[in-house]
């Protein structure tokens, strides 16, 4: 194995010019916008980061692309990267100004550089791998100043409108792209060189330049290595340090056994996306699995022949057809963000293979009703979710199907009524939110101003559904813990411009206005209690309490009838 250094400028370069490229085992550009951040943040800084490993060869391997463009290799030799993609291609996308649009977010990851930073670092990096992508993490009940004395604190942020407008705020990417300081000396307020912020404005951008000259080790696989033998390195670096997930090791696996089958992946993926139905593509994988083996887990995967992968992920098709097609118009349920789980969707292609898509109305009327209660219990979102997919899978195919899936919840959970206690302290990813909405939304529930039936569909900001607190919580005031104010019952769908209608009011007072203006009917299809008593800061917990029965007793009544 050759070993070679190259600076950041030099892999960007060979990047863009298409001489460095992803074998089809390389998983998708999965990075949150906080990573690259952090990214930067290290490489200012002179951190570790790591080395890049690539496979120089000849041979003709199937590929996938970069999440940033490139030309066409005229060269006969390929560079494949086989570790370094996540930072390559993040550093490729500052440094040139070209914008990463990641699946599944709406915004494209955008980095911000404060010429105001403190000299040594102040905050220490929490990762945190369940949050959700965007913004700097931040405490959602802090004030705007709160939150900025903060970001104040960071070199180095995700990109906000706000934050943009300051005048010691730049963007990375125009600074990597610009050979001149003046015009962010100048947004800076800088007119002259006696100013005595501009020597240290210049060698900070000077510094975050020099980021293009940090020096990446490279290790080089010889080219006599086989596509197979490869493979099984990227499997073993990956594993070392959990950097994948098993799907991502499995479909190194599969690819390099069937190639080209990436882009089958990609493609029913894709679909299955249009349809409300937006899952990883280890999701998919997992179903191939379950139909190739009878149980979910990827550590057979290396043990199975082309064939049996290729019947397998044809059976998984159809299965999983048949069951976003019975979620869709047996339950209402048009899309994952319903689902506790996209396991679910697994569980439902196994049964619905096993009967060969041929239901008596006994069978039905239990599987909905399984199906209900496992969602809203969160079956596949507790614990090991591996083992519980597998235990209903052994149940499946074993013939004894919804009277053991039945047991097996009882057996997780005790019961499968839901009962008031059931709602306290859980948040908006719980099954039993979900399904708060989906009775809702059976029951006609509406906008609480402009009518409109709840949806997650809606376009318009004025119109699109949020998640609104109906004892607001600058009117809460700080005097219950945030775990109280979030809680579920406390929560309600409208749209975001009566949102912002409602704002901070006081219940007592928009109460009355909704009641006077639509009647008590949009409160009540929302299990809001109406009494008078429960209206003001000191009987919070008491509105609570009353909410929380309203809705189980409704939960209950859609699940069992």
């Amino acid at each position: 194995m050759a070993k070679a250094e190259a600076t950041v400028k030099e892999l960007v370069g060979m990047i863009e010019r298409g001489e460095v490229r992803l074998p089809e085992m390389q998983r998708r550009y999965v990075w949150r916008a906080t990573r690259v951040r952090d990214l930067l943040d290290s490489l200012y800084r002179g951190y570790p980061s790591g080395a890049i490993l690539l496979w120089e060869t000849d041979s003709k391997v199937p590929e996938r692309d970069f999440s940033v463009s490139q030309q066409t290799s005229p060269y006969s030799t390929n560079k494949l990267l086989l570790d370094g993609q996540q930072r390559l291609t993040s550093l490729s996308s500052v440094i040139r100004g070209e914008p990463i649009k990641v699946r599944g977010r709406k915004r494209p990851i955008d980095i911000l550089f404060n010429l105001e930073h403190p000299d040594m670092l102040t905050l220490v990096t929490e990762v945190d791998e369940d949050k959700d992508d965007g913004e700097d993490d931040v405490d959602a009940d802090a004030s705007d100043d709160e939150i900025l004395q903060r970001l104040e604190q960071l070199t180095f942020v995700v990109s906000t409108r706000k934050l943009e407008r300051l005048p010691h705020w730049v963007s990375v990417s125009k600074v990597f792209n610009s050979a001149s300081d003046t015009e962010f000396l100048k947004k800076a307020g800088i007119t002259d060189f006696d100013d005595p912020r501009y020597d240290k404005y210049v060698k900070r951008l000077t510094a975050l330049r020099d980021i293009a000259n940090y020096k990446y080790r490279m290790d080089i696989l010889e080219r006599s290595l086989s596509y197979e033998e490869v493979t099984e390195i990227f499997v073993r670096v990956n594993s070392l340090g959990a950097k994948l997930r098993g799907s991502d090791l499995a479909m190194a696996q599969i690819t390099a056994k069937w190639r080209d089958s990436l882009k089958d992946f990609e493609v029913f993926q894709e679909k299955c996306t249009k349809q409300g139905f937006d899952a990883e593509i280890g999701t998919y994988i997992r179903g191939l699995v379950c139909f190739a083996t009878g149980q979910s887990r990827f550590l057979t995967v290396n043990s199975l022949g082309m064939e049996k992968l290729q019947q397998g992920w044809k059976d998984a098709v159809s299965g999983i057809e048949y069951a976003i097609n019975y979620l869709r118009s047996n339950l209402n349920i048009d899309s994952t963000v319903l689902l506790s789980s996209p396991y679910f969707m697994l569980a439902l292609a196994m049964y619905g293979a096993k009967h060969k898509y041929h239901l008596q109305p006994e069978q039905e009327k239990k599987l909905r009703q399984w199906l209900l209660v496992a969602n809203a219990k969160g079956r596949y979102s507790r614990g090991s979710s591996e083992t519980m997919l597998d235990q209903d899978l052994a149940a499946i195919s074993k013939g004894k199907d919804l009277d053991s899936m039945m047991d097996n919840l009882k057996q997780q959970f005790g019961r499968l009524s839901i009962e008031p206690d059931d709602l306290a302290g859980r948040t908006q990813r719980s099954g039993l939110f979900k399904t708060m909405f989906m009775v809702f939304r059976e029951d006609a529930a509406k906008d609480w101003h402009t009518r409109l039936a709840i949806a997650f569909d809606h376009s318009g900001s004025q119109h699109k559904l949020q998640f609104h607190h109906i004892y607001p919580k600058a009117f809460l005031d700080k005097r219950y813990e945030t775990k109280l104010v979030n809680d579920i019952a406390n929560l309600a769908f409208i749209s975001g411009g009566t949102n912002r209608r409602i704002s901070a009011k006081d219940p007592a007072v928009y109460f009355e206005e909704i009641i006077e203006k639509q009647g008590k009917e949009l409160l009540e299809k929302q299990c809001v209690p109406l009494s008078k008593e429960l209206r003001n800061v000191d009987a919070y917990m008491n509105f609570i309490e009353e909410r929380r029965e309203l809705i189980s007793d409704r939960l209950n009544k859609f699940i069992f009838g």
